[in-house]
């Protein structure tokens, strides 16, 4: 009986330790006297105790490892401070344990190394405004480097990239003259097209007033065409008149000139006074046969 009891004791002390748990985002190698043999998963895993032993715990999450600040020299001899961080997961736990000495150390020295490389062959402004690019090169060359390590590279990432004081002067005062430069030239784009503006909008009024000038002689022409239209009519009226024998149309002619001449005597600034060289009767007789002439045009036309 006591036998018994001894031997369920003993099997659960050997179930016991037999059974291994494994943490979710964890993996362990399992190794029998000293050679791996197989990887256990997260979950309750059975190992044969004194046989085996769990050989590595590997971390198979997604781990970030930063890259302490560095100087490195670029292509046109410029010093420049470098950090930055790398994004990796492994992907097979036993290369990981057993592949490499000290995972993370291998990968922060690789890193590190190509850092320098990839930089280097860069212009101290290639590396200020490339950094993109030299975050995907990095990428491909670490990556590349630590697959046999059952490792993947998610990400290289450059934190700061920091170059001497004396080089960070001399951008911000090159950064100074070329926001002044472009601040002249929109100055003097605006200047120009404001003239151009100013110019079109003269050479329109210019257009109008001779538009208007043209349109105006047009007028003037025409009223001088109908006046002259009218001027002829009448002409042919008296000359009508003179020639059927009537005598007083000669006295239109002369009673107009008369009054044109008396009209301008009258408008002259410097005259005082005005002499006429004819009586007034003469004047008056004129203004006469200009009516008889006037009712024997309108007798006519009514009979």
């Amino acid at each position: 009986m006591e036998f018994a009891l001894a031997l369920v004791v003993l099997a659960l002390v050997f179930l016991i330790w037999a059974l291994t748990p494994v943490r979710q985002g964890f993996a362990y190698t399992i190794e029998r006297f000293g050679r791996y043999t197989h990887t256990a998963q997260p979950g309750l895993n059975f190992i044969m105790p004194i046989f085996d032993r769990v050989g590595r715990k590997v971390n198979m999450m997604e781990q970030v490892l930063d890259i302490p600040g560095q100087e490195i020299i670029t292509k046109d001899n410029a010093m420049v401070a470098v950090d930055g961080v790398v994004f990796f997961q492994v992907l097979d736990a036993a290369k990981a344990a057993y592949e490499v000495s000290d995972l993370y150390l291998a990968i922060m020295n690789l890193t590190t190394t190509n850092l320098r490389t990839v930089m280097g062959s860069m212009d101290l402004d290639e590396t200020l405004s490339k950094r993109d690019e030299i975050n995907t090169r990095l990428l491909h060359v670490v990556d590349d480097a630590t697959t046999p390590w059952g490792v993947k590279i998610t990400r290289v990432e450059i934190k700061d990239i920091r170059p001497p004081a004396d080089i960070s002067n001399a951008m911000a005062r090159q950064m100074k003259a070329e926001r002044e430069k472009r601040a002249n030239i929109l100055e003097a784009e605006g200047m120009r097209a404001s003239e151009i503006l100013r110019a079109e909008g003269e050479k329109q009024g210019q257009i109008l007033q001779a538009e208007g000038r043209r349109e105006a002689a047009f007028r003037d022409a025409e009223a001088r065409e109908r006046e002259a239209e009218a001027e002829a009519k009448a002409t042919q009226m008296v000359s009508d008149a003179i020639a059927s024998g009537n005598a007083q149309a000669i006295n239109y002619f002369i009673a107009q000139k008369y009054v044109e001449a008396v009209s301008q005597f009258a408008t002259s600034p410097n005259a005082k006074t005005i002499l006429f060289p004819v009586e007034a009767t003469q004047l008056i007789g004129t203004l006469g046969g200009i009516g008889e002439l006037a009712r024997d045009a309108l007798e006519r036309k009514g009979a």
